[in-house]
């Protein structure tokens, strides 16, 4: 049985980065990975400007005549400005460019205008309240990198050197099944035996959160000729196949055979607690990630295994979760897998739901993080431990 660390391994490793490029408009790009490096093609700000509403002057010339100095011109934001008159000072308001001339930028409460004479506090620093040009980006500098995940930051950024179009991956299709003769959609009444299948939209709502497009495949019946086909048009209708359920070891269990009938497993189990029956492999050479059936686990081991490998697929450089460290408010004896419990993080403490049962998906819901309990590792109340948030 494999550990985490390992499964996580094997799986980013045997990711292959997509390939297929789209352009797309920077404002439809959020989420999306960046398939070429950005360069900056000019200077951001493209020239000194002011940080304030104030006056900007010469600092020397100023100090030559005790800080009282005429004003020659206003310069607003957008505007071109003239070449600061000798011995003057200009009107300036936030982000308008400094003349030539001028060096530094006097806050307007710091200043006093009176019949056209502005008297500025002679505590002023010189080149003060100016920003000067590129100070956030310089022309030639690499300002985003391939395999870089587009944030509302990213498309600022982007917009500010003035690029509307960018490469990104085209979004994989990961299609996905549940299996389970017990399982009906919502919205349909239940009767003795049944239950709603949460699994569906879980694994939906996961992957579209990734920036990918779910391919539904619905609910398979219980049989070994239904698992099979259902395998067959997976593959063909998705990058990457995602099962819920049928990987355990029971009799009605098909999942896992029909991936060794159809292609190849290469894993199955890992120390991961819940959902160990986890299995990896390849259906006509379409990577195929089993998931176990109950809610919590589809859950815990969608974000903890797959997701890094659905990442990588899709290109992104960076994969590695980000741990915190977190005050325990609870004690927990350790067990023989890893476990990520479902908890709540607040000002630096972190407090676990009651009841972590696999089948308990409104702990999922009740918490913002994981914690991490190391194989063999006891947890009491204080203790610094290691917090995942979801991330989705």
């Amino acid at each position: 049985m494999l550990s985490v660390s390992e499964a996580i391994k094997q799986l980013v490793a045997s990711a292959k980065p997509a390939t297929a490029i789209e352009s797309l408009s920077v404002l439809d790009s959020l989420g999306r990975i960046l398939a070429a490096d950005i360069c900056a093609a000019i200077d951001v700000p493209p020239a000194d400007n002011s940080a304030m509403d104030g006056y900007a002057f010469c600092y020397a010339e100023a100090a030559a005549n005790q800080f009282k100095l005429p004003l020659s011109q206003r310069i607003a934001a957008g505007t071109a400005p003239e070449s600061l008159a000798p011995n003057t000072v200009a009107r300036i308001f936030t982000g308008a460019e400094i003349p030539p001339g001028a060096d530094t930028v006097a806050m307007q409460e710091n200043c006093t205008e009176k019949n056209g004479i502005v008297e500025i506090d002679a505590a002023l620093k010189a080149q003060g309240n100016v920003r000067p040009r590129g100070q956030d980006i310089q022309a030639g500098q690499i300002i985003l990198t391939a395999g870089s995940k587009i944030r509302a930051q990213e498309m600022g950024l982007l917009s500010s050197i003035g690029i509307a179009v960018v490469e990104v991956f085209k979004p994989l299709r990961v299609a996905i099944f549940s299996t389970g003769d017990e399982l009906i959609e919502p919205g349909i009444p239940l009767n003795p035996g049944q239950i709603y299948n949460s699994n569906r939209a879980t694994l939906i709502g996961l992957i579209r959160s990734l920036g990918m497009v779910p391919v539904d495949l619905g609910t398979v019946a219980d049989s070994s000729e239904a698992t099979d086909a259902v395998l067959i048009k997976a593959a063909e209708m998705g990058d990457i196949i995602i099962s819920a359920g049928g990987v355990s070891v029971g009799e009605e269990d098909y999942v896992k055979d029909a991936v060794v009938k159809a292609g190849e497993l290469n894993f199955w189990k890992v120390a991961i607690k819940p959902g160990k029956p986890l299995a990896f492999g390849q259906v006509n050479n379409k990577p195929f990630i089993g998931l176990p059936g109950n809610p919590a686990s589809v859950f815990v081991t969608f974000v903890i295994l797959a997701r890094p490998f659905l990442l990588a697929s899709q290109g992104l450089a960076e994969i590695a979760p980000r741990f915190l460290k977190a005050r325990a408010q609870f004690a927990k004896t350790g067990e023989g897998r890893e476990v990520y419990l479902r908890a709540r993080l607040q000002d630096g403490t972190v407090e676990i739901y009651p009841n972590q049962s696999s089948g308990v998906l409104a702990s999922a819901c009740w918490g913002d993080v994981f914690v991490r309990q190391a194989k063999g590792q006891s947890i009491e109340v204080g203790d610094l431990v290691d917090v995942l948030p979801y991330g989705l």
